[in-house]
């Protein structure tokens, strides 16, 4: 993470890691395959995408951003022949609150509950399908599980953004990975298999990159490069901004006051590995 973080890059950094257990831990993945779906990447798409109901590869393509669009299509809407949407995402909820459990044992966790349902309350989805359907969620009554979906919230607010933060800039979603790796934040071992990108296909990306000047030919980020990486994330902090107004800096202190230790327990517990693909780290 940069030196000096904004609030929110901060916010996200604190809470991530308790949304990104899904994607890894054991649980989740099992509660998939009990649902009859065929395979983890069946699981992600299908789980991710659910809220959204029986949708097909296409927007989910335009929506996940950085994945090939043939990964995409080898699990939707296939999946839902298999579990329907109102299903995956209960039971990829129940798995996720499960995993918590786990890592976090009896954590009292409903001042931080009520405050970022506040956040989500406060956040605008124009532009953010993602996030809306995910917003849409009627929550649970259980803390945990309405951690998990208030964070899930808020991380598909600030990824929407992300998304059109990237597109303004002419980055598609390999592009984005390229710079994004450039910046050392992750690596393209943990990156290439998990958005089913061909050899080719990165190195066409690669030498797009180089063309507009944004890549040496080392793979590194040029002074261009670094411009336009910077203005992607001062814009995806920027458009991340409704829940940290919707709170008031005191409150979004405490949030990251509550939750750091959190996530903490859930990266040491191991619920994340280092590197991942999102880039995320301990906060």
């Amino acid at each position: 993470m940069e030196p000096n973080p904004s609030p929110a890059r901060q916010f996200w950094t604190a809470l991530e890691p308790m949304h990104a257990v899904v994607y890894f831990a054991a649980e989740p993945a099992q509660a998939a395959k009990t649902a009859g779906l065929r395979g983890f990447w069946m699981g992600y798409f299908a789980g991710r995408a659910a809220p959204l109901g029986p949708i097909g590869p296409e927007p989910v393509t335009a929506m996940f951003f950085g994945f090939a669009p043939r990964m995409v299509a080898r699990a939707l809407p296939d999946a839902w022949g298999f579990a329907a949407p109102e299903h995956v995402l209960r039971t990829r909820i129940e798995a996720v609150e499960a995993t918590l459990t786990r890592l976090l044992g009896p954590a009292d966790v409903d001042e931080l509950v009520e405050l970022l349902e506040k956040a989500v309350a406060g956040c605008r989805f124009a532009g953010r399908p993602l996030a809306a359907s995910w917003a849409a969620v009627p929550r649970p009554d259980r803390p945990l599980a309405r951690l998990w979906l208030a964070i899930s919230a808020l991380r598909e607010h600030r990824g929407d953004g992300h998304v059109l933060a990237s597109v303004a800039v002419g980055l598609t979603g390999l592009e984005a990975s390229l710079t994004h790796i450039a910046t050392g934040a992750t690596t393209r071992e943990s990156v290439q298999r998990a958005r089913g990108w061909t050899d080719e296909e990165w190195e066409a990306a690669t030498a797009r990159l180089v063309c507009r000047g944004l890549l040496d030919g080392d793979g590194r980020l040029t002074v261009a490069g670094e411009d336009v990486r910077r203005t992607v994330e001062e814009t995806t902090d920027r458009l991340a901004a409704d829940p940290l107004e919707a709170l008031g800096a005191t409150a979004v202190a405490r949030v990251c006051e509550l939750a750091v230790p959190l996530s903490r327990a859930v990266v040491d517990g191991g619920g994340l590995p280092a590197p991942n693909p999102m880039g995320v780290v301990r906060p």
